[in-house]
């Protein structure tokens, strides 16, 4: 339990004084943060909850979004956010093909340009950012990363302190080379971030919300979690589902049992 880490995605709708309060009653100690939640409550409100609560942010999720307009300046309010929150990691979300587009070469290019953009800023807020692959079926409109090789080479020209990626068992089960590029991720130091999610078949109707707690689909998590452990990796274990009909449910009793599932299927 001392590298669990809840993400507050995992009991959406729970407010965060609450999510706070039951993480304190369970012994958790470390939580994930989405910018709207905290945006919502007040960055520095929610900074300061953190703090009395003696939780540790272990990401802040979402920046990225590359091919919109204004993307530099929201992506420098996401780092500034996360360094508010003692945060050390931004997870970036590359965003999918620009309107009208059908250069992948080009949006991925495109990311690795951002990427150093906001590297000096990044650097002096302390902050690394965290390029997350997801799965392929998100490539057109959320994220034209699809690929743990491919987050790795986008983040291989800057600093491993600057730029790393998040291993993300929802999105990278299906590819059969992941295994040798969380080997990889190791040895360049790239691993920023681990997030366990189980995948449930038959998906729901919104694919994006068809995540399951741990061992309730198909996906070898404790394999996953025993490679970023040999890869070096000894940061936090996030859970972080999308799950509609989970959401529904008590915060408490969504917290309960995913303490019970991390313990069987990923610790």
């Amino acid at each position: 339990m001392k590298r669990f880490s809840f993400n507050q995605a995992t009991a959406k709708g729970w407010p965060l004084p609450d999510l706070a309060a039951g993480c304190v009653a369970e012994g958790v100690t470390a939580v994930g943060l989405w910018r709207e939640d905290v945006q919502a409550y007040g960055v520095q409100r929610a900074a300061g909850l953190m703090r009395d609560s003696g939780l540790a942010v272990t990401s802040l999720c979402r920046g990225g979004f590359f091919q919109q307009p204004g993307w530099f300046d929201e992506n420098r309010r996401a780092i500034d956010e996360a360094a508010t929150l003692d945060a050390p990691v931004l997870v970036l979300v590359s965003g999918g093909l620009p309107a009208d587009s059908r250069d992948l070469d080009a949006a991925r290019a495109h990311i690795g340009a951002a990427l150093g953009e906001l590297v000096p800023y990044a650097l002096a807020g302390g902050v690394q950012l965290a390029v997350e692959a997801l799965h392929p079926m998100f490539c057109s409109d959320r994220c034209v990363v699809s690929t743990l090789e491919q987050a790795l080479d986008l983040a291989a020209p800057y600093p491993p302190e600057a730029v790393g990626v998040v291993v993300d068992t929802y999105h990278l089960w299906w590819d059969d080379d992941v295994w040798a590029q969380i080997g990889r991720a190791g040895r360049e130091r790239r691993i920023a971030c681990f997030q366990a999610a189980d995948w449930l078949t038959p998906l729901p109707a919104g694919v994006l919300l068809g995540r399951g707690l741990p061992g309730t689909g198909c996906v070898e998590l404790r394999r996953f979690r025993e490679a970023v452990d040999a890869a070096g990796y000894t940061g936090p274990v996030e859970v972080e589902v999308f799950n509609e009909e989970l959401w529904g449910r008590p915060g408490r009793d969504i917290l309960a049992e995913t303490i019970t599932r991390y313990r069987t299927h990923v610790a």
